[in-house]
């Protein structure tokens, strides 16, 4: 059951990165009056695979399996790391684009 926990948070960072990219590509079709719902389910979807990291590692913790936390703490730091920034980047750029839409 905990190994859904990597899992559901690769899928939940994979939906923070490809919201993002929908709502750009959407941009230039045409009028996208949801895009603020799309950059907030992008954070939100962010924030709760990084919940799921701290999760496992907490279900690590529990049972004492030191061994596998030192094994892959490096990567998982460096992944939520990753996630983090490209999903904060992306939305940026986003809530770039659209700022300008609006302004005109």
């Amino acid at each position: 059951m905990i190994g859904w926990l990597n899992v559901g948070s690769l899928v939940l960072g994979l939906i923070a990165w490809i919201l993002p990219m929908v709502n750009l590509m959407w941009d230039k079709k045409q009028e996208n009056k949801n895009w603020v719902f799309f950059v907030f389910m992008s954070l939100s979807a962010c924030a709760i695979s990084l919940c799921f990291h701290i999760l496992y590692t907490y279900h690590k913790v529990a049972v004492e399996d030191w061994s596998a936390l030192m094994d892959t703490m490096y990567a998982l730091a460096f992944a939520s790391t990753v996630l983090l920034i490209v999903t904060i980047l992306l939305n940026v750029i986003t809530l770039n684009v659209y700022r300008d839409r609006i302004a005109k």
